[in-house]
């Protein structure tokens, strides 16, 4: 072999030596990947759901920002260990105060008369003393049937004295349903078995058939579309019309499996939009059905809404007229606290750079649990100290690590999240009535994903818009103090029997309505169990 030779195959041995170390970092890399993906996924089956950081790890200490706080900011008073104290050493017969807001029934017991005499002299017997016990009874529910007979009069003398004979029938109120055996609290029942504690229709008609009642869902089904169409959408509009009014808004979304879509697969995923307030303004929570995540919805749903918009990464929220988004800090939390979750065991118990990404995360959220009770304008004023210096640090620690991360590892996508979401992260520090995340939504939105659990699909287009209008009358009502139940019996026997055209009439129907009767409230809990 010539010089030029051997120099020609040292050279090719060289490329394919960088070749082999470049495959083989590829390989790394995608195996790192796959074992991060595989430590998520067994977290997420068998590991615990919350997201807490634990007291004992990774801690980190910001030396400076603290240091700031402390100049430049009263703290509010916090209880001391004696004050805690006093207060647990008071919570006496927490038993009696549990049961304090619910009705009372004594049952008493005594000897008969005949049996009230002395064993041993024949003398009569007086009351000594009592001991008594106290039970929670459970009245289950039941089912019955309730006849309205409406009662016509007429004059026996005009009928045979006069031409004209008046003829008066007694005022009946008019039914949810007409021709139908649905009452008012039968709607409410079901509606709220379904929509509150996640009941599907099939268990209830198995329920019902246990009570001796053949009702079939089917039924129930018919039943739940009408009284929506009918009664709850126009609240669900005038809800709608209220939260455009609004200048903070929370917006979120969810899938939902709608059966009989036209032109659609029975398994394609069509999408529950959610929009609700936050801090200010009557609670309103709306949901709306739509067959895509399209950004078109919200534009639409949102049209001559202007305001702050509080949202997830998702881009379909991007381009609204008249909208500032605003990001959501539990989302940037969530990705490190996932990456922190993707590495080794072993490895997570010492410094890490996923654990200091989400300890700064866990410091913002530490100034919002001291702010609060804090008015608008002062948690402006103190976000601007304490929160702005560690957002400032923290910037400069995640451009610092943009380029020392794998950009596909659940690091290197955290840390992309909070840089491509940076200007929507900080916007919370524009407005005091801003809320650091997105949780109102996320919050409101898990009643919807539980349900969904249980009866997992729709089967029409219809019944996911009946839903939708039911969640939206149900959720806001809950957040405005309601008992779903009662409210919704409430509204089926007042709406048919007023003029719903009227808005100033239906605005005393609405969940935050200061008229609604105390019957709809969830009982006030006494001052000694607060």
């Amino acid at each position: 072999m010539s010089i030029v030779e051997a120099i020609n195959t040292i050279d090719e041995l060289r490329q394919q030596i960088k070749q082999l170390q470049l495959q083989n970092e590829m390989l790394a890399t995608r195996i790192n990947w796959y074992e991060e993906q595989f430590r998520l996924a067994q977290q997420r089956r068998f590991g615990a759901s919350s997201e807490r950081t634990h007291p004992d790890q990774q801690q980190l200490i910001f030396n400076e920002a603290e240091a700031i706080v402390d100049k430049t900011e009263p703290k509010t008073a916090e209880p001391t260990l004696e004050t805690v104290t006093y207060k647990r050493r008071k919570q006496q017969g927490q038993r009696d105060v549990k049961l304090a807001d619910l009705p009372e029934e004594t049952i008493e017991y005594r000897l008969p008369e005949a049996e009230q005499v002395c064993s041993q002299c024949g003398g009569a017997l007086r009351e000594m003393s009592t001991e008594a016990r106290r039970e929670l009874m459970i009245i289950p529910a039941q089912v019955k049937v309730v006849n309205h007979v409406r009662y016509t009069y007429v004059c026996d003398n005009c009928q045979h004295e006069s031409d004209t004979t008046p003829i008066v029938t007694a005022a009946m109120p008019a039914p949810a349903l007409p021709g139908s055996l649905a009452s008012s609290a039968a709607l409410a029942y079901i509606m709220s078995q379904k929509y509150v504690e996640g009941e599907p229709l099939y268990r209830q008609e198995a329920q019902f058939d246990r009570m001796g009642v053949e009702l079939s869902r089917q039924t129930m089904a018919n039943w739940m579309i009408a009284g929506a169409d009918r009664w709850l959408t126009p609240l669900y509009e005038r809800m709608h019309e209220k939260l455009l009014e609004q200048e903070i808004l929370h917006a979120d979304e969810t899938t939902v499996q709608v059966l009989h879509e036209p032109g659609r697969a029975a398994e394609t995923q069509s999408y529950m939009w959610l929009y609700r307030t936050g801090r200010t303004g009557p609670p309103i929570a709306l949901f709306d059905y739509q067959q895509t995540r399209s950004g078109e919805h919200p534009r639409q749903f949102l049209a001559g809404f202007s305001g702050y918009l509080q949202v997830d990464g998702y881009v379909g929220y991007d381009g609204l007229n008249d909208v500032t988004l605003v990001g959501c800090w539990s989302h940037a939390r969530r990705n490190f606290d996932e990456a922190l979750k993707a590495l080794p065991a072993d490895a997570r118990q010492n410094r890490t750079v996923a654990g200091e990404g989400l300890e700064y995360c866990n410091k913002l959220f530490a100034v919002e649990r001291y702010l609060k009770e804090a008015s608008p304008e002062e948690r402006y004023a103190v976000r601007q100290v304490r929160s702005r210096a560690i957002l400032d640090t923290f910037k400069a620690w995640l451009d610092a690590q943009f380029s020392q991360v794998l950009e596909k590892s659940a690091l290197g996508k955290a840390i992309a999240y909070c840089r491509n979401q940076w200007p929507k992260l900080i916007r919370f520090m524009d407005d005091g009535r801003l809320e650091i995340d997105n949780n109102q939504s996320e919050r409101t939105i898990k009643s919807y994903v539980i349900g969904r659990k249980n009866w997992l699909f729709a089967n029409t287009p219809r019944g996911a818009r009946a839903s939708a209008v039911i969640y939206s009358v149900v959720e806001t009502a809950k957040d405005n103090g309601l008992n779903p139940m009662t409210y919704l019996t409430y509204i089926f026997d007042q709406l048919p029997n007023i003029d719903i055209a009227d808005r100033s009439v239906l605005d005393s129907y609405l969940p935050w309505s200061i008229t609604l009767p105390d019957s709809c409230r969830v009982p006030a809990k006494s001052a000694a169990r607060k």
